[in-house]
């Protein structure tokens, strides 16, 4: 099965119209397509099947379980599939079923341990005023990120736990927008507080995954993590801003391949 993964578009401020890759099988959107929504239009007829992650900013100024709610409207109206803390089973051409479990994965803030937690809370602060949602009539706060973080973490862990039972998969893929590692961190920024706004510490979960992809992070990776059942793939091919030079060299048409495809 051959994915094209898009994220991070920011079609509420960028124009780009992204084109269908040749040969794939199924498009993956990792979130922050289009703050104001009007963006994910532009996928309703695609030529393959979607497969939809909520990103951040798809939750910007609005109530968290209202937006929720909409957003699973606006993907049923389009012909979306949203992963929202689910799981969906793909088939291809050759009949190899392929489990895909998404989930935006908020941040938990634990990315540098229990001890570094309330720093990066604290730096996480300009996000959410930047972001400016609310839950239940209260700020969407590094607090409440963070519940939303342990909540998605929880599912993760359970989805990834579950046997397959009678062969009801041959491969599992992870779609999540924030990170799984801090080797996907932005090199412009590395390790500090503000990191684990983006990123998750969750390579214990990573080895229960053939292959992880995700967004949120303004550049691209496609990495090994290596485990002791041998080595779990992790890819993000986020386009950024073009205005700040995050584009230059993205390839909106690549194709990743589920089943024994090398990185180059």
């Amino acid at each position: 099965m051959r994915l094209q993964l898009l994220s991070d578009l920011h079609l509420e401020t960028e124009a780009f119209d992204a084109e269908p890759a040749p040969g794939a099988d199924l498009l993956v959107l990792a979130g922050d397509v289009d703050s104001s929504w009007e963006g994910l239009k532009h996928f309703r007829d695609w030529p393959v099947p979607v497969l939809f992650v909520p990103g951040n900013h798809e939750y910007d100024r609005r109530d968290i379980a209202e937006a929720r709610a909409g957003l699973h409207a606006l993907s049923d109206e389009h012909g979306f599939t949203m992963l929202d803390d689910a799981s969906r089973v793909v088939s291809d051409e050759q009949g190899r079923r392929v489990r895909f479990i998404g989930s935006t994965r908020w941040s938990d803030f634990d990315l540098f341990g229990e001890r570094e937690r309330e720093r990066a809370m604290r730096a996480a602060g300009y996000f959410q005023r930047v972001m400016a949602a609310t839950v239940a009539g209260a700020p969407f706060d590094a607090a409440a990120v963070r519940e939303q973080g342990l909540r998605c973490r929880a599912f993760l862990e359970s989805a990834l736990a579950q046997p397959a039972q009678g062969s009801e998969w041959d491969a599992t893929v992870v779609v999540t927008h924030f990170a799984p590692s801090l080797r996907s961190c932005d090199p412009r920024y590395g390790r500090q507080p503000g990191t684990a706004s983006f990123c998750n510490n969750d390579e214990a979960l990573l080895p229960r995954a053939g292959l992880w992809l995700h967004g949120h992070l303004h550049c691209r990776h496609d990495y090994r993590f290596e485990h002791a059942g041998g080595s779990t793939r992790v890819v993000c091919n986020a386009r950024g801003h073009r205005r700040k030079g995050e584009a230059d060299g993205w390839q909106g048409g690549r194709l990743i391949e589920v089943f024994a495809e090398p990185v180059a």
